[in-house]
């Protein structure tokens, strides 16, 4: 975090006339909120990175895009635009991840060191609505989207395991092709089905429409509609918002097209192995709470546990065969969607055993034994991910550069769309040489 915020700053030294930093909001454990802008057009582009605290790589996109838009004048004089870019929604979350930031970059070290607030502690969640939105790193989002009123809004995020994928509010037309180009370019591979657009429209390969919000079950809001969020608060605006999603670590089936022979006995390994997990998983809990004590470190790190194992068993029933028939059925799947449902319930056990270890570590005692346990399972459930589902490390380089890219482009799109509607021409940007990569 203060290596992002002094990149910042000297960005802006270079560049005093066209670069600005300010403090939009504090963080609920006072840290500040930084807003880089770059040019001075009337146009608005907001790109958020960091909502996620597991999710870094926002923060080294958002700087690479702060280079870009200063290099070249048409994407910001030529396109009557200001960059607003917000350095990191989430700066305590991320704090507690800068264990594993510096590598190495294995999944059991990532899984050892990973946090993620618990669901209503999550920033752009807005559980009571924007008018009950408490945390002060949502009210001063909230507040920049209500001050800009962007014609695009983009929320950075990553996933840990998996594909590339985009999340629209509303439909870009285009942005399918140019993800799949940019993916191909990088080699990072597109999630075809993400566990958590099941019930989404598709809007082109790895491009999906995400639904108004409305209200549900936790599990429901997860896995079949969107929560009231920040993503939609702008709508009315006009704006529309890009959630861009780049993986850490690829799995190459989840964009494989095959039907499998035989879809419903996976699934129910699926279900029955998280099922599985999450029965274990509790003993372990049940076994080691009493000793953890009560102090904000250990509550905060007792949220996200006990969200995933509530959750863990619904997931589970969602995608049974044998116990969604009655209720609501999945829709056709290949696998692509398989592998995402096989790496989504991987995910939830993984991080759950992962917050117990922190928790137990942080104890400072083991009585229970649980420590070399949770070792065991960890060890085994990133071998199955490596070794079973074929994930592989994705430089971090490629990361940023796909999540550039992809920015770029819906700025391009919505930007065209916006100017359609404000009579004013198109800014002719797009068609020159994609920007080398840069060296890891």
């Amino acid at each position: 975090m203060d290596e992002l915020g002094a990149r910042a700053d000297a960005l802006v030294t270079r560049h005093p006339r066209d670069a600005r930093l300010r403090r939009v909001g504090t963080s609920r454990a006072g840290a500040p909120l930084w807003l880089l802008s770059v040019g001075h057009g009337s146009r608005q582009a907001l790109v958020v990175a960091g909502p996620h605290a597991n999710e870094p790589v926002g923060g080294a996109t958002v700087l690479r895009l702060a280079e870009r838009t200063l290099a070249d004048p048409r994407l910001t004089e030529g396109a009557d635009a200001t960059w607003n870019l917000l350095l990191c929604l989430d700066p305590d979350g991320a704090r507690r991840n800068e264990a594993w930031l510096s590598g190495p970059y294995t999944l059991g070290n990532y899984f050892r060191h990973f946090f993620r607030p618990g669901f209503l502690e999550q920033p752009e969640w807005l559980p009571e609505g924007a008018d009950g939105a408490a945390l002060p790193e949502t009210r001063a989002l909230l507040d920049l989207q209500d001050e800009l009123r962007p014609f695009l809004q983009c929320s950075l995020h990553g996933v840990d395991v998996g594909g590339a994928f985009v999340e629209l509010t509303r439909e870009l037309p285009g942005l399918a092709q140019r993800v799949a180009h940019t993916a191909a370019r990088l080699g990072i591979p597109r999630e075809l089905g993400p566990y958590d657009t099941l019930y989404w429209p598709t809007l082109g390969p790895a491009v999906y429409r995400i639904p108004p919000p409305r209200r549900g079950d936790l599990a429901a809001a997860i896995t079949e509609a969107a929560v009231e969020s920040t993503w939609f608060h702008p709508h009315p605006y006009g704006t529309v918002t890009a959630v861009v999603e780049a993986p850490m670590w690829g799995v190459a089936a989840v964009e494989n097209p095959a039907r499998p022979a035989d879809a419903d006995a996976l699934l129910r390994s699926v279900s029955r192995t998280l099922r599985h997990d999450t029965r274990l998983l509790e003993g372990i809990f049940a076994r080691v709470r009493p000793g953890l004590g009560a102090s904000p470190d250990v509550a905060r790190l007792l949220a996200p546990v006990d969200d995933y194992l509530l959750v863990g068993p619904g997931l589970a029933d969602s995608w049974d065969p044998d116990a969604y028939a009655a209720a609501r059925p999945l829709p056709p799947l290949d696998t692509a969607r398989l592998t995402a449902l096989r790496l989504a319930g991987r995910r939830v056990a993984l991080r759950t055993a992962g917050l117990l270890h922190q928790l137990v570590t942080l104890s400072g005692d083991d009585p229970r034994g649980a420590l070399p346990e949770l070792d065991g399972l960890i060890d085994e459930w990133c071998a199955d991910y490596r070794d079973g589902c074929g994930a592989r490390w994705i430089p971090v380089a490629r990361q940023v550069e796909y999540q550039a890219r992809v920015v770029l482009a819906a700025f391009h799109l919505a930007g065209r769309h916006a100017r359609v509607r404000a009579r004013s021409g198109e800014c002719g940007w797009g068609s020159q040489a994609a920007v080398p990569m840069h060296r890891e």
